[in-house]
């Protein structure tokens, strides 16, 4: 094909463009392997795959929706895409699919991710009876909430796929191992062995893996409750055994079986926990158990290899009333040198990790962003951090905070849904779920324009 143009009748409308154009789409892509002098459907003078090409341009027929060839078109010629009003976003996806552009339509569809400069994209309306408990983003911009015994599953163009059914059996947690693999932590229901950690298809909802616990050799029933896994694909879950069998549990992803387990010392609250997070640069797993799941929080981080823990933190014998601050969540923070605290007033704190010694040095700086209304449900504050910032939840708001002294520079906030009871962040998004409606907002940060 040279360097020439190329001519596609689409649906009835003819488009002319440029092999430098089509190169864009990649090799991979229906577009890309015209550039393929071995790829089998050659222009002809007659109908079927080719048409006739006058004047030495090749043209090809193309049975498909024509306006959106001009969307993608246009966003192999400019690197921006721009979808009409009138254009059914889902038609678009699809055509994308057909076409194999549709990694180039998400990657144009938001930009990288900015807590600074988040927009709300949607708001998805959940089809569970009752309010979600948990959301989760995927690697690939999707996300699950968890309902009850359910989990509701949203590919990256939030189509809600086959969910999953743990037959009533309470979700504690989930997290996705990868963009095809989601992890659940199920509580055991009593008088019956069905709780435990397991691996379902986020594709399919399937069941792949249920993920055992043993000890002294012997196959016991246990609820977990927090989830998290390491680069090197292990995957920690705080345990709660029938035999005071309390502890963190450890399995290897590719093999399935039990690689660890770290059983609970005196005055370490470990089976409880409602936060783990691995911590890359340290080596160790953080564990938090918080307050009101415990009258005393406890913050550790745990060492593997030696079975030890290397750092801890208590509040207890602390806190004498109810006015005390009590921590409700807690995020190590990205340059793991200090664990970022919450309290029941929206203060945050901070726990230094180089030091067994010190205690919370806490600040007010977002206390001014409580608007709770008297009548409005609250929720438990929560905290993530990414890309070097910190984000806090905070009633109806998520506020954003950068830099090392963590300075209030944003905040999220729509205008109904109630308080937000989860978020999460992954897949260059951020999902927030209400308490009040069987709703989630999805935020993401425009792409940069194309000078």
């Amino acid at each position: 094909m040279g360097g020439g143009r190329v001519r596609f009748n689409v649906g009835g409308q003819v488009f002319e463009t440029t092999t430098t154009t089509l190169a864009n789409a990649g090799r991979e892509s229906m577009l890309g392997a015209l550039l393929d002098s071995s790829w089998n459907l050659a222009p002809t003078g007659g109908g079927g795959g080719g048409g006739g090409g006058g004047g030495g341009v090749a043209e090809y027929f193309i049975d498909r929706n024509p306006a959106c060839f001009a969307v993608l078109l246009d966003l192999l010629r400019t690197g921006s895409l721009h979808v009409p009003p009138q254009l059914p976003e889902k038609l678009l996806y699809r055509e994308a699919l057909y076409y194999g552009l549709l990694d180039r339509v998400r990657a144009a569809r938001w930009g990288e991710f900015d807590g600074d400069r988040l927009r709300l994209a949607a708001s998805v309306a959940g089809s569970a009876a009752g309010d979600g408990t948990a959301v989760r983003a995927a690697p690939d911009g999707g996300c699950c909430v968890a309902h009850g015994g359910a989990v509701r599953l949203y590919n990256w163009m939030l189509e809600e796929r086959r969910p999953v059914y743990l037959d009533h059996a309470p979700v504690n947690d989930a997290a996705y191992l990868d963009e095809a693999t989601l992890l659940v932590a199920a509580r055991e229901r009593p008088g019956r062995r069905d709780g435990g950690v397991a691996a379902f298809s986020a594709l399919t909802g399937d069941l792949r893996h249920r993920f055992r616990v043993a000890h002294d050799r012997q196959a016991r029933s246990f609820t977990p409750g927090a989830l998290v896994f390491d680069h090197r694909c292990k995957v920690f879950a705080s345990c709660k055994g029938r035999f005071n069998e309390y502890g963190i549990g450890v399995w290897d992803c590719t093999t399935g079986e039990q690689a660890d387990f770290f059983y609970e010392p005196p005055g370490c609250a470990l089976g409880d926990a409602d936060k783990l997070q691995w911590l890359d640069a340290t080596n160790a797993l953080m564990v938090a158990t918080l307050f009101p799941k415990t009258d005393n929080c406890f913050i550790g981080l745990l060492d593997f290899r030696d079975k030890n823990v290397v750092w801890s933190w208590s509040d207890a014998g602390m806190a004498a009333s109810l006015d005390d601050k009590r921590v409700l969540h807690a995020i190590a923070m990205e340059d793991e040198r200090s664990v970022c605290v919450i309290n029941q007033y929206d203060d945050l704190g901070f726990l230094d990790l180089r030091s067994n010694a010190g205690g919370v040095r806490w600040s007010s700086r977002s206390k001014f962003m409580n608007r709770k209304v008297p009548s409005e449900e609250s929720c438990y504050p929560k905290l993530a951090t990414h890309g070097g910032q910190l984000f806090s939840s905070m009633n109806d708001s998520i506020s954003v905070f950068s830099g090392p002294e963590c300075v209030l520079t944003s905040t999220l906030r729509r205008s109904h849904g109630g308080a937000i009871c989860d978020f999460s962040i992954g897949g260059d998004r951020l999902f927030a779920l209400h308490n009040e409606e069987n709703v989630f907002d999805v935020w993401e940060t425009p792409p940069p324009p194309i000078i």
